[in-house]
Order: structure tokens, then sequence, then C-alpha cells
């Protein structure tokens, strides 16, 4: 039963794990209780939690791709986005019809970085419950673009040495090999990677490199 639930929630998607939808969180509870039945009474044969569960997952599936295609009906299963700050004033109706307190807003606020409330151009708060932030343009991060700066991709860092063991498939992604990481390694005075927790490495070459504690 616990392979068949890693199973299904893993063909459900990375996004169910972090994002749930109203939907979703109800086929979570509804599959957890059925697939306690044959764990917690072992006197019932176990396609008892087997079969609802696979049913389950089937109208996930289905839902899933009918919410897909139709927006109305994702509108009616998962509601819209709702701006509860619109051009730096607080939507009052619409923190009610959410039923977000001030101290609540306040709170997801400081966790997305925006202490000052004046400060906030737009507060979304999406659909899975995750408060999104838009700052005013005077208070936005200046980007290298806006500067008139060059900048290069450095591409994705790469993980070459995860707790002591050498990923050798990533090295030659990066065209490396490992005399090159050994010389790297020697130039930190490291003796060798099973004295590296982690270091990455993106293709221009950036490296970070953190040892291991002794």
């Amino acid at each position: 039963m616990y392979a068949l639930l890693i199973l299904f929630m893993r063909v459900m998607g990375k996004r169910q794990l972090g994002q749930l939808e109203p939907s979703e969180l109800v086929v979570t509870i509804l599959i957890s209780e059925v697939a306690s039945t044959p764990m917690a009474e072992p006197d019932k044969p176990l396609y008892y939690g087997i079969v609802p569960v696979f049913v389950l997952f089937l109208l996930e599936l289905l839902m899933s791709l009918a919410t897909a295609k139709s927006v109305r009906l994702r509108t009616l299963l998962s509601g819209k986005p709702s701006l509860l700050i619109a051009h730096g004033r607080i939507d009052q109706t619409q923190m009610r019809r959410n039923r977000f307190t001030p101290d609540e807003l306040a709170e997801a606020l400081r966790s997305q970085g925006a202490l000052d409330l004046n400060q906030v151009q737009y507060a979304i708060l999406e659909t899975d419950g995750q408060l999104n932030v838009i700052m005013d343009p005077a208070d936005r991060p200046v980007t290298a673009g806006q500067m008139g700066l060059g900048t290069e991709d450095a591409g994705y860092p790469m993980i070459v040495i995860n707790d002591g063991r050498v990923l050798g498939e990533n090295l030659k992604l990066l065209g490396k090999d490992e005399k090159w990481l050994e010389k790297r390694l020697r130039a930190q005075n490291i003796p060798s990677a099973k004295d590296v927790y982690l270091m990455t490495v993106d293709m221009a070459g950036g490296v970070f490199l953190s040892p291991k504690e002794r």
C-alpha cells in the first residue's frame, strides 16, 4: 500500500505536493483515509484499500484533464486569484471574502520581504493560498538590463560532488573530467572529493564548494 501511494503521488505530478488546489486536497485526504483501512484492520483484504485509492486516482486525473480544457470548470472548483492590494490600496471586500485578517496579510507580506505596505503595488492571493507581491516600480530591484550592463548566461549550476560522491555524468555535461576536479580541489587545499559536502559548477566555470565539517 505504501509503494502504491508513492507511485500514485509520483504520477499525479510534483505540483500536487507543494500547491494543492481545493479539489486536490480533498482527494489527498480521502486517499489517506481509505488507504489506512487495510493497514489498520489486517483481517480485511488488501483490495479494500487498493480499489478505492485507484478510483480516486482516476477521478483526479480525469478532473485535471477537464479543468485544463475548461476555464469555467477550473474557476468553479479552484476559484480565481484575488487582489488583496491593488494600486497600493487594501481591498477590504476581498479581504473579508477570503477571510484574510490584517495580521495574516502583514505576516504574508513580511515572508515576501515587503516590510513597508507603502511599497506594495499589488498583492495577489493565488488559488493555492500563496500570496504573490509586486512592489512599486521605484522600490523594485534594479536589473542589469535597466542599467545597460552586458550580462553573460552562466547556465544552471550542476552538482558535481554530493556528500563526498563524485557525479561523473554531470562532469561530462559540463565538459570537465576528474583530473580537472582534482586540480580544483588541490587549489582549495582539499585532499579528495570525500572531504567535500557539496560542490557545484556552472557552464561559465563558476564554482561553489562547501567542505565537510570536521
